[in-house]
């Protein structure tokens, strides 16, 4: 549950984790300008919590003091100043013996001495599903803590929208205008494999905006024998081309999600689906078929004006809420405002694409196939 506190705040914590997504610079940017306003002191975690936990990395150097000069001129930027990582999470965290043997431990506890030790009284956490599952749990043992959602996956609960989400679509759509010349060029099947993990959000929307004829996503399992009627009946109608969207988590029926690997202290890696979906195409279909992976070119870049605004928005709100004495929320879009909603309850659950959301609705009116 969220909670207010009434002790004084002087110096201020950021840390950005996980992923990269365009707008983290841009909400660095509000939240230093926005305590500076209070006479807060602001300073930045180094690659997450590494800063603090893996202190002899940086020479001592883990926390940067963040002022004016310090975010001037980085609303634009993709990326972060901090650095990120989606490794060590601090309540699963990597440890290899002399015989190198890895295990898990839970450093949770030395993360919330670290920040009394250097006096920081307060963490804003940016970050999706990962970062603020941890961000929870040191709300839950005293800190306080006020998350922002970051993902350009957009797979988080509570918020209509989070930041780098709609970078990630644009550059998606812009992606798939260009294959379609190509593909017509050539009477190609173009098969091309977006990031969201286990949602299937970037898929849908820019499917749908670039005018995909077929869209696979995690929330429908697919059948490629459905896939290739739709194929067939675009051939019928002397449409030699087709565009195939597949979200890297998406699976067939009875088939796995496809993974590139896994490691301990690490998120499972996806990717792969898309060449193994223009393989057994091409076997059906007797057809050319090219496989296009976007993959971190998602994350890249700068972000667009509504990410940059998002995010500004998300960064000043994180400080406001301090100021009022929250702690264990995350600030989350309900426009037209940016409310609170607990840690607890936004990081319980995936946001997951609605099979009737309006966007499915017109997707399925407009003749999307989704392998089913």
């Amino acid at each position: 549950m969220s909670a207010r506190l009434s002790n004084k705040i002087e110096r201020i914590a950021i840390c950005t984790g996980g992923g990269d997504a365009p707008g983290l610079n841009a909400v660095i940017r509000a939240v230093v300008l926005a305590a500076q306003r209070r006479k807060w002191e602001c300073y930045g975690i180094r690659d997450g919590f590494n800063g603090l936990l893996l202190p002899e990395r940086y020479r001592g150097n883990g926390l940067i003091r963040l002022d004016n000069e310090a975010v001037r001129g980085i609303t634009h930027l993709g990326g972060t100043i901090l650095g990120t990582t989606n490794r060590n999470n601090p309540l699963h965290f990597p440890i290899t013996d002399k015989d190198g043997n890895v295990s898990e431990v839970d450093r949770s506890d030395e993360l919330v001495h670290a920040f009394q030790l250097h006096q920081l009284d307060a963490l804003i956490s940016v970050g999706g599903d990962g970062s603020l599952a941890i961000a929870n749990v040191l709300a839950q043992k005293g800190l306080r803590v006020i998350g922002v959602p970051k993902t350009i996956d957009n797979d988080l609960d509570r918020t209509v929208a989070t930041f780098g989400f709609d970078t990630a679509v644009s550059f998606a759509t812009e992606a798939l205008d260009r294959l379609h010349t190509t593909a017509e060029s050539h009477n190609r099947i173009m098969v091309v494999e977006v990031m969201g993990r286990y949602a299937g959000w970037i898929a849908l929307h820019a499917g749908v905006a670039g005018t995909a004829d077929v869209i696979l996503i995690p929330e429908i399992p697919f059948d490629l024998n459905k896939v290739v009627e739709k194929i067939n009946e675009r051939e019928a109608n002397e449409r030699k081309f087709t565009i195939v969207v597949v979200a890297e988590g998406a699976k067939p029926i009875d088939g796995d999600i496809s993974l590139l690997g896994t490691e301990i202290g690490h998120a499972e890696r996806l990717g792969g689906i898309g060449a193994k979906v223009a393989v057994e195409l091409a076997q059906m279909t007797n057809k050319d078929t090219r496989v296009v992976v976007l993959g971190h070119l998602l994350r890249g870049g700068s972000p667009t004006p509504h990410d940059r605004l998002l995010s500004l928005r998300f960064g000043a709100a994180a400080v406001r809420a301090l100021a009022e004495g929250q702690s264990g929320i995350m600030v989350a879009l309900d426009p037209p405002t940016v409310n609170y909603v607990p840690l607890e309850e936004a990081t319980s659950r995936m946001k997951n694409v609605p099979l009737d959301c309006d966007t499915m609705l017109t997707a399925r009116e407009v003749g999307i196939c989704f392998g089913d």
